[in-house]
């Protein structure tokens, strides 16, 4: 039995303007570890007394934080 892959279409896709699950949830990952990565150079940064990369850190700990809060209420 074979199927046609181009004529298949999964619930989850039902409309071309969803964002498929997968994307969704690739988009939160890297949302997340971006703030995690963040929290981790600020911490550095305070522990070096590197104020820069303390700075830099926050930055980007800050806008993971914003990302994830963006997807949160698009969902």
């Amino acid at each position: 039995m074979n199927t046609d892959r181009d004529k298949t279409q999964t619930s989850n896709h039902d409309t071309a303007n969803d964002t498929a699950t997968v994307d969704q949830v690739e988009d939160r990952v890297q949302a997340e570890m971006k703030r995690l990565e963040g929290n981790a150079k600020e911490r550095a940064g305070q522990g070096m007394q590197n104020s820069e990369l303390e700075r830099e850190g926050r930055k980007l700990k800050e806008e993971g934080e914003s990302e994830l809060s963006e997807q949160e209420s698009q969902q």
